[in-house]
């Protein structure tokens, strides 16, 4: 894997300097913000004896592919903890139409589905308290793998050059990545968040993050919620892959560029401003979302 990636320019008919930093490219599954989470959390289990890597996610959840893959790769077993029993009622049929489990039992994922009410108080002592007595040499990660090893590995996206850009974007899931990121900016630089959940739990939830200051949420751009899609979202991303050949996934990147580019339009930044937004990867949902989108009859992401 790769951990030096490039920044892009995209041409646009704005007043601005715009430039994507290809996270996407460090690995297929363990990419962008999944490879920097993970990092520093691999190499304190690994300095700890654990066996095995036990983390917490949706059905088409980046985090879960890419624990996964990283567990395979580094030598753990790994259990995904899933939101949603129903979908362990029948595996097989789950795995047909789930690109994302599927993967991640390919590479010796064992999955444990528990209800939507139980995976709400998954952060909760006695929840932890079972899966530590269930799975005693288990490492835990918590849902998108945010904590503070995580930040530290987040902390890396930006390397010095990056310090000459204006505006810093990304999108946001659980607030891991772009803590990392307002850390290690410098303080005339602003941040900007595209959050993927509705909602204004986050702004409390990177306050206890991170002491900076320089940072805003931008939370218009989430299309209904979290996973939630629009054909105008697919359009805008189909028209994105044609122009400058990147691939954005509906989750995260792809919000995130509708609203930078929505803002760029509205004259939301100085003229001749410098903007990095970042590619946090996530492109292995892709494939299960078109899936569902073909099940409706509605325009799929081109790949």
């Amino acid at each position: 894997m790769i951990e030096t990636t490039q920044n892009q320019e995209l041409h646009t008919p704005y007043n601005v300097s715009l430039s994507l930093k290809r996270e996407d490219l460090i690995h297929p599954y363990i990419s962008g913000n999944k490879y920097r989470k993970l990092k520093y959390n691999i190499a304190f289990a690994k300095a700890n004896t654990y066996k095995t890597l036990l983390t917490f996610g949706g059905a088409y959840s980046n985090h879960i592919a890419a624990t996964a893959v990283a567990g395979m790769r580094y030598g753990f077993q790994t259990v995904g903890v899933i939101r949603g029993e129903e979908l362990g009622v029948d595996l097989e049929k789950t795995l047909k139409e789930n690109t994302t489990l599927a993967k991640a039992v390919s590479c010796g994922m064992q999955l444990k589905f528990i209800s939507r009410e139980m995976y709400k108080q998954k952060e909760e002592a006695s929840i932890l308290g079972l899966l530590k007595k269930e799975y005693p040499d288990a490492y835990i990660l918590p849902e998108g793998g945010t904590n503070d090893l995580a930040i530290k590995g987040c902390e890396e996206i930006l390397t010095a050059e990056d310090l000459s850009y204006d505006y810093i974007c990304c999108a946001v899931g659980t607030g891991g990545t772009i803590s990392g990121i307002i850390n290690s900016a410098s303080f005339s630089q602003k941040i900007l968040g595209f959050p993927a959940l509705k909602g204004d739990f986050l702004n409390d939830d990177l306050q206890k993050l991170t002491t900076k200051p320089n940072w805003e949420l931008q939370q218009t751009y989430h299309f209904g919620g979290y996973a939630k899609i629009t054909q105008e979202l697919v359009s805008f991303i189909n028209d994105f892959k044609k122009t400058y050949d990147i691939l954005l996934d509906p989750i995260y990147t792809g919000k995130m560029m509708f609203g930078l580019f929505d803002l760029i339009s509205k004259g939301y930044f100085p003229q001749n401003s410098r903007i990095l937004a970042i590619h946090t990867g996530g492109l292995q949902g892709v494939s299960g979302i078109n899936k569902k989108l073909e099940r409706k009859g509605l325009q799929t992401i081109a790949i």
